[in-house]
């Protein structure tokens, strides 16, 4: 006697998985089209059925695994960056205090004084380390103050390229201190896209710009 089978069974498209990966669902409906098309008089082993089972479960349980990691790394990435929030107040350094000056124009930028300033001075240095023009600091109050360069020496205007900004000064009981281009507290966060960005003077940096961290 001649069996046949007519159970159809359709096939998903190659469009319904255009990518041709084959998850936990997949897996099992070819399990169950495998047991509706095997042929009565010669069954599938049992061990086999057991086998593919098992597989099964191994694959929902990867899947399962797979998913609560990659929950757990959003979630701490978001922590990491709320976390970012406690450094507002405190002081970050770039670890850079370079200016990029233009030739033939002026310069601007900012430096963060901790104390009131009394007297005091701002030495312009060139990638030597030689200072090549000094700026008169007279009094005014601690915080970020604004400052230009004319960007000559000399009455020369100076080649284009990298500066380097330090500065001295005492504040009004006498102490001295010292301050450069790079260093300013943290004042606020504010979130872009799923990147903390803090802001350091007038502009808003990430946090891969910041070398350092510390108490003010």
């Amino acid at each position: 006697m001649e069996i046949t089978n007519n159970t159809q069974t359709t096939v998903p498209s190659s469009t319904e998985n255009p990518n041709g990966i084959l998850g936990k669902d997949d897996f099992l409906n070819l399990l169950l089209v495998e047991l509706q098309n095997q042929d009565p008089t010669d069954p599938m082993d049992s061990d086999k059925i057991l086998s593919q089972t098992s597989e099964l479960a191994s694959l929902e349980a990867s899947t399962n695994t797979n998913k609560a990691l990659e929950d757990l790394t959003a979630s701490l990435g978001n922590s990491l960056q709320f976390s970012t929030i406690s450094a507002i107040g405190k002081i970050a350094d770039t670890g850079s205090n370079a200016i990029v000056v233009e030739e033939g124009k002026t310069t601007e930028f900012q430096l963060y004084f901790s104390e009131d300033v009394e007297s005091g001075s701002i030495d312009i240095l060139d990638v030597n380390g030689n200072t090549i023009d000094s700026i008169a600091l007279s009094s005014s109050e601690k915080g970020v103050q604004n400052f230009t360069w004319d960007g000559k020496v000399n009455g020369e205007f100076v080649d284009e390229g990298m500066y380097y900004v330090t500065a001295s000064y005492s504040d009004t009981t006498g102490k001295s201190h010292e301050t450069r281009v790079g260093t300013y507290p943290i004042e606020s966060v504010r979130f872009e896209e799923g990147e903390a960005l803090v802001k350091l003077g007038s502009s808003y940096v990430s946090m891969d710009a910041i070398k350092e961290i510390y108490e003010g």
